[in-house]
């Protein structure tokens, strides 16, 4: 029985070797891969009539597409007819999608849990897509991308779990900010970025995990922390609202709000449920829109809050992704799926729709 257990112990030892040197010797920096090509396997979708059981990301391409990032399934594309899946059965590396960006000259990009993928509308073959995927690990160790960002220049930045890439056209490169603390270390290391920005004025903003906020001149940098006002050091998201505001979505402090001068702070204890916020979003009125973990999401109107959970039809206590398309339509998404707002309450949308 001994010897049995032994033999086991050393089978499974073995196995689990030979998958980590496979894995990592296919991986390649620049890897242009057409799913479509003889004895690819299309990704199965859900089996549940949500579109994923968890959607990270929204966004609507130059033609009017919509793209949503999943937790597991990679990228699901409708195009107003259907909906196709996209992840590493189809050329598509990554099944954790954390951002969704499009660049000027109408490219996508995706942050996922395996690098960055391109997709190309030039590229297409036969109507087919063609996804370029960026997986060297000299960029990005551990391979987990956590934010993905294109500037008003073209410039893609991306925020990974050890700091900061920048593509330069070619490749993907490190770009280092003045880390100075320690870290949040419950979510990876000091230098994970989780959010990249860019104001009216062309300065960058980085969200770190721990850090607080670096803005960026292109020349130098400017940090803010708790010390200077801002609410908590570890940053989600940041917007620049049509003001010209500063919002940063915290991920233990609720929200703060930067005028260029000083910092007004929402947090659990006057104004929202939880402290918790992912996510930081603008409408076309002009609305300020944020989750707050468990509690769905508040809508800021006028220096009010209005809260949409439960009650109103939102079956997404766990808010990650909020998005208005250029039809008007109002999405967010989470752990619970895909759903609408009608302007007073939530609908679900599954893989049938409602669409329109």
């Amino acid at each position: 029985m001994q010897k049995a257990t032994l033999y086991l112990l050393v089978s499974t030892i073995i196995f689990f070797l030979s998958l980590i040197i496979a894995c990592n010797a296919t991986e390649k920096t620049s890897d242009k891969i057409n799913p479509n090509k003889e004895g690819s396997i299309e990704v199965k979708a859900p089996l549940t009539d949500q579109i994923a059981q968890y959607i990270r990301n929204i966004l609507q391409d130059k033609n009017g597409n919509l793209w949503f990032g999943t937790n597991g399934y990679g990228v699901a594309h409708y195009n107003g007819d259907s909906l196709s899946y996209y992840s590493n059965d189809r050329g598509f590396s990554g099944v954790q999608i954390t951002g969704i960006v499009e660049d000027p000259n109408e490219n996508l990009w995706f942050a996922t849990d395996q690098g960055v993928v391109k997709y190309d509308w030039s590229q297409e073959e036969n109507g087919q897509k063609v996804f370029t995927n960026y997986s060297d690990h000299k960029s990005f160790q551990q391979g987990r991308v956590r934010s993905i960002f294109s500037d008003s220049r073209g410039t893609i930045w991306a925020g990974t779990v050890e700091g900061v890439v920048r593509y330069d056209g070619k490749k993907f490169k490190s770009f280092a900010l003045p880390y100075t603390e320690a870290g949040d270390n419950r979510f990876y290391s000091n230098k994970t970025t989780w959010g990249v920005a860019e104001d009216k004025q062309g300065n960058l903003w980085f969200g770190t995990n721990g850090n607080g906020v670096f803005k960026y001149d292109g020349i130098t940098f400017k940090q803010f922390t708790t010390n200077d006002g801002l609410t908590d050091n570890s940053v989600d998201d940041i917007i620049e609202d049509n003001q010209g505001n500063m919002w940063f979505g915290t991920r233990h402090g609720g929200v703060s709000k930067y005028d260029g001068n000083n910092f007004v702070n929402y947090t659990h204890n006057d104004s929202i449920g939880n402290n918790e916020v992912c996510v930081v979003y603008e409408d076309k009125a002009g609305d300020i829109w944020f989750s707050s973990e468990g509690f769905g999401v508040y809508r800021y109107r006028n220096g009010s809050f209005t809260n949409f959970g439960e009650n109103e039809g939102l079956g997404v206590r766990a808010v990650q992704t909020i998005f208005e398309d250029r039809e008007g339509r109002f999405w967010v998404g989470g752990g619970g799926g895909l759903y609408r707002f009608d302007g007073d309450s939530f609908y679900n949308v599954t893989k049938e729709g409602p669409w329109k």
